[in-house]
């Protein structure tokens, strides 16, 4: 049975590195090593210098395009590293979709660091700084007219409750002591929250762990995977702080960010039980204790804590 991060097409290093010495013959000939597998693309290291980026799905080939299109826009804006496309790869025989090559941004994933409470707790400011800044960025009626936006309902609550009640079911057996019964009614309180009002901000889509880098300090120097970058709602994005922040440090978040009404915060609460519940499924389906860790993680912050 397939399932929703199986690739439809693979690519090989050798492949990879052929494509790349082809269409970059600067950065020939390109020594590669795989950086890392994910839902939707296959990066590898090229000369420890650049970050290439290939499509596993038709779906990503728009999530890679979106990334070029929109990253330079936003990168003067922000505090922190964002990937900047150098290099855009198109079709070939070898190869059917386009790929992208970024400068690589030193850091290890959040979700690879072992933490302790008190180093979560003192990512909360920059954590807010960063997302203040971008959701700060001025959209006016020119950026409205060609910014891509939420067209696959991440922040439908209709849509998207059913299928988190589904799976928390589903993995009910795995979660220990954490019981299934109250996060389902909790899901069910927060699916009454209004959806968000005010105009769309630029939002990062999928902000979680994985996708935000750390040094080895446990200090924030980038974030990273923005194919879900689009105008939208802010709650998608401020969901981090109840997926990776402690109870503790969410009051400093929230000063540091600036105001943020119950609903919003609420919907943010949601899509953090979300991606619990997503990280576990997809953590162990792959067979990666690190992005388990951070789905179960994320589903006793958001779903045991009341503040």
């Amino acid at each position: 049975m397939a399932r929703d991060w199986d690739a439809e097409f693979e690519i090989s290093a050798e492949v990879a590195a052929r494509l790349i010495d082809r269409q970059f013959p600067a950065l020939a000939p390109a020594k590669l090593s795989t950086l890392g597998v994910g839902w939707d693309n296959v990066a590898f290291l090229v000369d420890g210098r650049f970050v290439f980026r290939f499509p596993r799905r038709p779906i990503a080939v728009e999530l890679i395009e979106r990334e070029s299109q929109v990253l330079p826009v936003l990168a003067p804006h922000l505090p922190f590293p964002i990937p900047a496309p150098e290099h855009i790869g198109i079709p070939s025989e070898d190869y059917p979709y386009p790929f992208a090559g970024y400068a690589l941004i030193p850091g290890i994933t959040a979700c690879r660091h072992t933490w302790s409470g008190e180093d979560r707790a003192r990512t909360a400011a920059p954590l807010a700084r960063f997302l203040a800044a971008l959701h700060g960025i001025p959209v006016d009626d020119r950026t409205l007219a060609w910014a891509p936006r939420d067209d696959i309902g991440r922040a439908d609550m209709k849509k998207r409750v059913p299928r988190v009640k589904e799976r928390l079911g589903t993995i009910a057996p795995q979660l220990g002591d954490l019981n299934a019964m109250p996060l389902l009614e909790l899901v069910d309180r927060l699916a009454s929250s209004p959806p968000r009002t005010e105009a769309p901000r630029w939002i990062h889509g999928d902000l979680y762990a994985r996708h935000v880098l750390v040094d080895e300090s446990h200090r924030l120097c980038g974030v990273i995977d923005w194919g879900d970058v689009h105008l939208g709602d802010t709650a998608l994005d401020l969901s981090i702080a109840w997926s990776f922040l402690p109870a503790s440090a969410r009051d400093a978040f929230r000063e540091e960010y600036g105001p943020i009404d119950d609903a919003t915060w609420n919907r943010a609460r949601f899509r953090a039980i979300h991606y619990g519940a997503m990280l576990i499924t997809y953590g162990a389906g792959i067979g990666d204790d690190a992005i388990r860790t951070a789905g179960e993680y994320a589903l006793r912050a958001a779903g045991t804590c009341t503040n």
